[in-house]
């Protein structure tokens, strides 16, 4: 008999998605060591259980069964490591939403300004988007009641739905002297985990914000796109994985895949050596061989780090940028049954083509480049990353904290973007004492803003 389950990867992003079939565990004959131990254990079970019960009995007001119980299995579980924790059903819900990057929903994205819902952007051939729903509307009813009061994340779960039903706006929009009231109907959304534009006429620059379902398809699109409007006369792409928290394993290896003509991806293993997987890529690379830079920093954790530790160590892209989150650890999900939500549980670490675990280290681009940070954010610009974490696996080594993930937004600010593209015309200067992009295929031994 077997057991379905979904290993994802984290860092702040979760998600369902490769799946795996475990078995269930088998009988076994036990010694005597291995009963005391038992026994020992159902001791401890029978503690929790009289503890249970006085605080059922005695706390000074009635708890809720329902939230002892989760708060206890939630706090088994984050006593763990910092990524293996308890979903309740509708967090469960929420995390399977993310990660197919597709939903029920309008089609903009929000942030929450003085209590009320600020449009950032509606997405294109979205029922916002034809509704004529503009950046920097003020959204303050939803169906006639007042946003006021709600969080971003309630205001986000009402204006999400099943498709074809409907949903009435109030929005105040600048210029505008009375509100406007709009009803759109709620269609299927796909997240842009990819979007993508030319740089300097020449270079196709990719930037990836999660790994989602919808990203290796994604990736694809945009790189078909890319080199048709560039033409004869492309020299390279850039892939942006900063501040980019990673997301589906599956994803990850098909987009890491998509740039390798052979050789090893990445490796999971877990506490039993028949548990290791090693996943490896099919011949076809997406870019004819074209030179890749990746560009990281401290917020590229996760599925990320596996793609640019893989484009890495095979030398088939230059990582540019600062060393990387830290984050070498694969999720399992699993289902508790219908309606009592899932365990988020840490079940394997993840390694490099060339064998070497990121975990709490990162990875250290071949070209460090720092960025110039304003006064007024120079504090608040570096993540501490995975190291930092209370409780984290820990790693042979010198392990690692801090890394700056600071990206201007604007492009003509960035150093590590102009570095790429110049790395990709030929350009040499101190810093780029680096491989070559694009080189052979060897594995050598050397984050408030929600879609709606």
């Amino acid at each position: 008999m077997m057991r379905k389950t979904s290993v994802i990867l984290l860092s702040a992003a979760t998600g369902a998605a490769l799946t795996l079939f475990v078995t269930q565990p088998r009988a076994v004959f036990m010694g005597s060591s291995a009963r005391a131990a038992t026994a020992d254990t159902y001791r401890q079970l029978n503690l929790f259980g009289d503890v249970f019960e006085r605080v059922r009995s005695d706390y000074v007001e009635k708890p809720d069964d329902t939230k002892l119980i989760e708060s206890a299995i939630s706090g088994m579980l984050t006593g763990l490591d910092p990524h293996s924790s308890y979903m309740d059903a509708k967090s469960f819900r929420d995390m399977q939403v993310q990660t197919r990057g597709e939903f029920g929903g309008l089609g903009i994205e929000v942030t929450m300004e003085d209590g009320l819902i600020k449009v950032v952007s509606p997405i294109d051939d979205t029922p916002a988007s034809r509704a004529g729903v503009m950046a920097n509307d003020i959204i303050t009813n939803l169906d006639d009641e007042a946003v006021q009061g709600l969080t971003l994340n309630q205001a986000v779960e009402k204006m999400r739905g099943p498709v074809n039903t409907k949903i009435k706006l109030k929005i105040i929009r600048k210029g505008q002297d009375n509100p406007i009231d709009v009803t759109l109907v709620r269609d299927n959304i796909r997240v842009r985990s990819v979007r993508a534009r030319v740089e300097q006429d020449d270079i196709a620059y990719i930037r990836v914000t999660t790994f989602n379902e919808q990203t290796t398809e994604g990736l694809k699109r945009e790189v078909a796109n890319l080199s048709n409007q560039i033409g004869d006369k492309l020299k390279g792409y850039i892939i942006d994985l900063r501040n980019n928290p990673g997301g589906l394993l599956e994803e990850a290896v098909t987009v890491s895949d998509s740039f390798l003509e052979k050789g090893e991806i990445v490796s999971t293993r877990g506490r039993n050596a028949e548990e290791t997987q090693r996943r490896t890529a099919h011949s076809g690379d997406l870019t004819k061989g074209k030179p890749v830079i990746v560009l990281v920093n401290g917020g590229s954790a996760s599925a990320s780090e596996i793609v640019a530790g893989a484009l890495q160590d095979h030398k088939r892209a230059t990582i540019v940028g600062t060393r990387s989150f830290g984050k070498g650890s694969v999720q399992t999900i699993i289902p508790l049954g219908s309606g009592n939500g899932a365990l988020r549980l840490t079940t394997a670490r993840y390694y490099t083509p060339s064998g070497k675990s990121i975990q709490a280290k990162g990875i250290v681009p071949d070209i460090e480049v720092l960025q110039d940070v304003p006064d007024e954010l120079k504090s608040r610009t570096d993540t501490k990353g995975e190291a930092s974490l209370r409780g984290h696996l820990k790693n042979d080594g010198d392990e690692k904290t801090g890394s700056q993930s600071y990206v201007p937004p604007d492009a003509k600010d960035d150093k590590a973007l102009k570095l790429a593209g110049d790395l990709l015309h030929g350009i040499k200067n101190s810093a780029s004492a680096a491989p070559t992009p694009g080189g052979d295929n060897k594995t050598t031994t050397d984050k408030p803003k929600a879609a709606n």
